[in-house]
């Protein structure tokens, strides 16, 4: 417990400083969100991904085991939220507003960088799978439970096209199994590029909280907010062991299930008229919230 200090202020200390810095951009210089977040979304993420993938030592076995524990993981939160939000006879927007914050977890611009801080390079090559699989499947069953119906599945499908992280990754799986390698000046580019996102992905973290709308559901809230925070970190132990995550895996692996909600959930609800000010409360509450759970956390995982 003595320990508990130094964790937070060397591993989420850092963190918060630096989206504070965005808060208060966004507060005080009127940065917009919605450009960074392009620039991180279609150059900075892509690029980390593909430098992550293609320079780390992560075997196809290792690969397959960190996908197949985020799949379940963010499938087994909407599962659970869903009979716990009918057990509440919670209204049919607000139970898709529930379910979509526990299952969006903050894989990118929290997780990647706590992991970079916690872990090291290791840690951060295993969430950038974590990140990568999450991303698809909000893209797909977060469309598809979002849009309750309006929007197809082949609609949400095409939604991955335009998802560059994918692109990323195909071509990062090309060059690793081939052991092709980038030229000179490309490779310095894109590893430049990569080394931008996790500072650029916390500003963005801090502008987009300062953007925060509130609500008053405090039931649903307090329910979004114990399954992302704590259900999450409860179910990534157990599918950690199940699917015999050792080492720095088990170690991103369970970090990254327990962050805050993620921000693309209020790109979601807003798309699709769910409860928008009531997920965006969620996304603030659980970031605020999260150093008290994530924190012990780190000790547990011997960080």
């Amino acid at each position: 417990m003595n320990n508990l200090p130094s964790l937070f202020i060397n591993n989420l200390f850092p963190i918060l400083l630096i989206a504070g810095i965005g808060y208060i951009c966004g507060k005080y210089l009127d940065v917009q969100a919605r450009s960074l977040s392009r620039v991180i979304f279609y150059v900075f993420s892509p690029c980390l991904i593909f430098n992550l993938i293609t320079t780390s030592q992560l075997s196809g076995d290792d690969m397959l085991r960190m996908i197949g524990f985020t799949t379940t993981l963010v499938l087994s939160c909407a599962a659970i939220t869903y009979l716990l939000g009918k057990a509440m006879n919670l209204s049919r927007t607000m139970l898709v507003a529930v379910i979509l914050t526990a299952m969006t977890t903050n894989a990118g611009n929290f997780g990647l960088s706590l992991n970079l801080f916690a872990f090291g390079e290791a840690g951060l090559a295993q969430a950038s799978i974590f990140f990568v699989t999450s991303a698809m499947i909000n893209y797909t069953v977060g469309v598809t439970i979002a849009s309750m119906g309006s929007v197809s599945l082949k609609d949400s499908l095409l939604k991955l096209l335009t998802i560059p992280t994918v692109y990323a990754v195909i071509l990062a799986v090309i060059f690793v199994s081939t052991g092709w390698v980038l030229p000179k000046p490309l490779e310095r580019t894109t590893s430049t590029l990569a080394g931008a996102s996790i500072p650029a992905m916390i500003i963005l973290l801090g502008l987009q909280l300062q953007q925060n709308q509130r609500t008053k559901q405090t039931k649903a809230l307090i329910l979004s907010n114990g399954m992302r925070l704590l259900g999450g970190a409860a179910l990534g132990i157990l599918f950690a062991n199940v699917f015999r995550l050792t080492g720095v895996a088990y170690q991103a692996g369970v970090i990254e299930a327990a962050k805050p909600t993620a921000v693309l959930s209020t790109v979601l609800a807003t798309e699709f008229d769910v409860e928008p000010a009531f997920v965006t409360t969620v996304v603030f509450t659980t970031t605020l919230l999260s150093p008290l759970t994530l924190t012990p956390l780190l000790a547990y995982l011997g960080a």
